[in-house]
Parts: C-alpha cells; structure tokens; sequence
C-alpha cells in the first residue's frame, strides 16, 4: 500500500467503493444488485446447491470467502459486512443500511440486528416473506466489527484507544506500518 501512497484507511475506504460499484455492474447478473444492495465477503451461503434459474445455470455455496471484483460470487450478501465499512465510506453506507432495514427488510422481527447473509438470487422457503434466501443465523463474529466500527464512525474511541496504546503501536511499526494515525 505504501508503494501506492495510501494507507490502510484509504485502502479499506476504496476497497467498500469498490463493492458498491461492483454491484451497480453487477456483471454476474444476480437479482437484487445495486447502488445500495452490495456486501460482499466470506459469509454463510444457501448452497452447496446448483439450481436453473432463468434459464441460467447457477452454482450456489455455503460458507465461503466471497470476494469482489474476482469472485467466488454466488449473489450471496453480507449485511454486517457493509456496516463494519461505516466509518470509511459512510455516504454510501449509511443508504445501504437504510435499504437493508427499511426495503430488504432484513431487520424486521430479528432481535440481535442483521442476519448473517442474504442472497435475493436464490429462492426463498415458504415460510419467508422476502421471497429469497435469509440466513436462518446470526454470529457474534459479524457483530462485533459492526459495533467497533458504529463507535469508530461517531466518536473515533476504538481507533484512538489503540493509537494511545504502546504495544498496539509497536506492533504495527514492527509489522512495518508506518503513517497514517501511527504517524
């Protein structure tokens, strides 16, 4: 990154324009795909499952580590992903979070927040309003980010509690980091 002129910040800032971006193209041709239907990342899936949908043969995975703009992309989506991005890009997360509470409907009677994943490509059970694929789970390893990064955006704590830490510090310039807040 450093070759580059940027900083993790800056890298992970253009790393969340990249997703939404990624799924305005949408070059794969999944349903649901937009300017604020994006969150892509190693998450729980509907498959393993091969289904015809549309006339196109789509491969469908579990668990596995989703990535974009090289894939594997199965139309799977990770709300907690998106909010974790809050504090590097929030004009376009802050939209995103809106569409997945109030038009996704991706929080409606779920106590602990997001589910895990979502995929509006795959066909949901009866039992699901929605009419596509909503993890039936939610993991505290998604959530946690989500509540570091919501604390990041608002206030800076998280981040300024590790830059007044010297052995945070020290491991990151050991790691070779260097500028950037540790600057």
């Amino acid at each position: 990154m450093r070759g580059k002129g940027i900083d993790y910040f800056e890298n992970s800032r253009r790393a969340t324009y990249v997703q939404q971006r990624y799924a305005i193209e949408n070059p794969r041709g999944f349903d649901g795909y937009g300017e604020h239907c994006w969150g892509i990342t190693a998450s729980e899936g509907p498959g393993p499952s091969t289904l015809e949908l549309d006339g196109i043969e789509r491969r469908f995975e579990d668990y596995v580590a989703r990535g974009v703009p090289y894939g594997p992309d199965d139309g799977t989506l990770a709300p907690w992903a998106v909010a974790a991005s809050l504090p590097f890009a929030p004009e376009i997360v802050r939209p995103t979070i809106a569409f997945c509470i109030h038009q996704a409907k991706l929080k409606a009677a779920n106590a602990y927040g997001f589910k895990a994943a979502f995929n509006p490509t795959y066909p949901g059970s009866t039992d699901n309003a929605l009419g596509f694929w909503v993890s039936p789970w939610y993991f505290g390893l998604n959530e946690g980010p989500v509540i570091l990064m919501i604390e990041n955006e608002r206030s800076g704590l998280v981040w300024e509690l590790m830059r007044s830490c010297p052995y945070v510090r020290r491991g990151l310039q050991r790691a070779g980091f260097k500028g950037g807040w540790l600057g």
